[in-house]
């Protein structure tokens, strides 16, 4: 039996459920791009590993839509329509104004004063047009939104759907008109959300989403 040596970071329990982690995280942040062929010596030189664990998250990936297998020849992260991509983008709408109407009841004041933080660290990054730090403190601010709803079912679902479209959704080139448009949303969110107004900022968020269809379907949909 070959023995197969850990990587750092990487423990020998339930090898392929991490390096299944790992690959999401490559896809998730942008570094496997759409329709690009998954490299498999790359990856088990990169991750320590044989090709056995990697194969098995290949198919775990396959399965959650990150990846699809090519008959004999491998992988490649997935691809998306122009049909498929709206579709997804509704479902992700419905499920934040979910949690932006479970979060204004049951939101903790240290959750609020968190994301009222990062907010305005989104601010300054927006004025300042640093990029890359305000849609990571944007992305952290929709996730706290849906983790103060304390909803186990709703959370798994959002993670689910959201990795295939998570980096463009919160990298996609803007316009000035719709960046400013998108941050004039957020300024409305934080005080619905400090007020418990859930049926507002539910709508709001629902819009919100909505308004990213177009950016992300010209970087990363293709047409059905």
């Amino acid at each position: 039996m070959n023995r197969i040596e850990p990587s750092i970071g990487i423990s020998r329990r339930y090898l392929h459920d991490e390096v299944a982690d790992r690959m999401r995280e490559l896809i998730n942040d942008g570094e496997l791009e759409p329709r690009a062929r998954v490299n498999e010596s790359e990856l088990t030189e990169r991750f320590g590993i044989s090709r056995t664990p990697l194969r098995e998250a290949i198919k775990i990936l396959a399965t959650e839509g990150l990846l699809e297998l090519l008959p004999n020849r491998g992988a490649r992260v997935a691809s998306i329509s122009r049909t498929e991509l709206e579709e997804m983008i509704e479902v992700v709408a419905g499920l934040e104004a979910t949690a932006c109407d479970i979060a204004c009841r049951v939101i903790t004041e240290a959750e609020l004063a968190a994301i009222e933080a990062r907010h305005e660290a989104m601010m300054v990054a927006w004025r300042g047009r640093h990029e890359a730090e305000y849609f990571r403190l944007n992305r952290e601010i929709h996730e706290a939104i849906m983790l103060a709803s304390r909803n186990a079912k709703l959370r798994s679902l959002y993670i689910g759907l959201t990795g295939r479209i998570q980096r463009t959704r919160y990298s996609a080139h803007q316009t000035d008109e719709q960046w400013a448009r998108a941050v004039d949303e957020h300024e409305r969110m934080i005080p619905l959300l400090r007020d418990r107004n859930g049926d507002a900022l539910a709508a709001l968020m629902r819009k919100h989403i909505r308004s990213k269809k177009p950016v992300i379907a010209a970087t990363y949909g293709e047409e059905s």
